[in-house]
């Protein structure tokens, strides 16, 4: 057991159901870690350290601004003229391409929903804990369209899962906000659901436009917000779950806009890339603390999630358990991970002494996109404040998700990573 350091569509499910009643029944995940990665940062940090690698992934280091700021946007996003603007031709789509051009379907998983209802309203995007580990397993991660794990501080990361194509009871447990969750809510044009912040954080977000779209959970249950109390051995700060399913009715009451955004649909297609780039096994290495991988499984086109089984101490090594979501008994999964890399910045030498991080995830950057058992090197583009990321191969052409989950790993700029044949290892590392 491990404690903080410091204060601070349905169709899918039966694939991962016959996944776990046939390979689990067969032969067990093979939970042999791989050797601790030594690897060195370089001048060269995104270039892989694989001279075998058929395709190598060379870009420059991002250049970090002189310094962080608090208003850290653009007043114009502009899109470069290399880059080709999210306009398909359907005359000329394949039968297998969904292009997201019906309003049933979702523009976060380009897949259509059981209820169109449920797109006629915000997104709603909840602060979800990782850590302490007793806390685990978590709610509602299975039923997220997006979910992006970044770190935090003291070693530990963080989720936020974004919920619109599908509701959940029980959503958490809920935990406090971060200077990057304004990202995450613009982008996505959603309410912000958090349980407290640093005063640094708190009077940021409030004094920001986003404040009428703030929703603070608390420990205890309550109709608004809808806040659910869970089982098991959670203490009581770690045992707020928010219900998604009640949010609209709380919504009218409070008399907030809870109508439908303009959301720019993603490129989604169940057509495999073309890459010379195996990967069935996705390491992204945050700390001794908190560190995890993703297990490509073929029969389900899906990636598992595999979380650290303890802290890398004295006599203890790697080890990895499969991560479930408690709302579904289902493993965690997603149809696409994307490493995107963002520079963690400090506003002053305090937020430093504290690891207040402002992770900058505007203009552009490098990214390593995975689906069906393939890398992609890709960059990532806020080409709009409140439009999710588009990803471009470094030629600037889309990259197509496969339909489904999308599950962002957020690392430094300044982070390595290492190939070993089918294995990639991420290693955060910050400025």
């Amino acid at each position: 057991m491990r404690f903080r350091p410091g204060q601070r569509n349905y169709a899918c499910w039966i694939l991962i159901l016959f996944w776990m009643t046939t390979s689990c029944a067969a032969s067990p995940p093979d939970l042999t870690p791989d050797p601790v990665s030594t690897a060195v940062p370089t001048l060269t940090p995104f270039q892989p350290q694989s001279e075998s690698s058929p395709t190598p992934f060379v870009v420059a280091p991002i250049a970090l601004q002189p310094g962080p700021t608090y208003t850290p946007y653009p007043t114009q996003y502009v899109l470069p003229e290399s880059m080709p603007t999210p306009v398909v031709d359907v005359s000329s789509a394949g039968a297998s391409t969904n292009f997201n051009l019906l309003t049933a379907n979702n523009p976060l998983t380009g897949l259509p929903v059981a209820d169109p209802a449920l797109l006629e309203r915000r997104p709603m995007v909840v602060k979800v804990a990782n850590a302490p580990d007793y806390i685990r397993p978590q709610s509602g991660l299975t039923l997220a369209d997006v979910v992006f794990e970044y770190y935090i501080e003291w070693g530990e990361t963080r989720f936020i899962a974004v919920m619109y194509g599908m509701d959940s009871p029980m959503v958490g447990p809920v935990r406090s906000g971060r200077y990057f969750d304004e990202h995450v809510a613009r982008m996505y044009n959603a309410f912000l659901a958090f349980k407290g912040a640093d005063p640094r954080e708190l009077s940021y977000l409030e004094n920001s436009t986003l404040k009428d779209f703030l929703v603070l959970v608390y420990s205890y249950e309550s109709i608004c917000p809808p806040v659910t109390l869970g089982t098991g051995r959670r203490d009581s700060y770690n045992n707020a779950f928010f219900n998604t399913t009640k949010w609209a009715a709380c919504a009218a009451k409070r008399g907030v806009d809870n109508s439908r955004p303009v959301l720019r649909g993603g490129f989604f297609s169940e057509e495999v890339p073309q890459s010379d780039l195996p990967a069935d096994r996705i390491y992204s290495f945050y700390s001794s603390y908190s560190y995890n991988y993703w297990q490509y499984d073929p029969a389900t086109r899906k990636y598992f999630r595999y979380q650290e089984a303890n802290d890398i101490v004295a006599k203890k090594n790697e080890a990895y358990s499969l991560l479930f979501d408690k709302q579904t008994d289902l493993p965690v999964n997603t149809d696409n991970v994307v490493i995107v890399f963002a520079p963690h910045t400090f506003a002053n030498q305090y937020d430093a002494k504290d690891e207040v991080y402002h992770i900058d995830l505007v203009d552009s950057g490098d990214a390593m996109v995975f689906r069906d058992g393939v890398a992609i090197p890709a960059r990532w583009e806020r080409t709009d404040e409140d439009q999710p990321l588009l990803l471009t191969t470094l030629a600037g052409s889309p990259i197509y998700l496969r339909p489904g989950r999308t599950f962002y790993e957020v690392m430094g700029a300044n982070s390595i990573f290492k190939q070993d044949g089918t294995h990639w290892r991420f290693t955060f590392q910050t400025p």
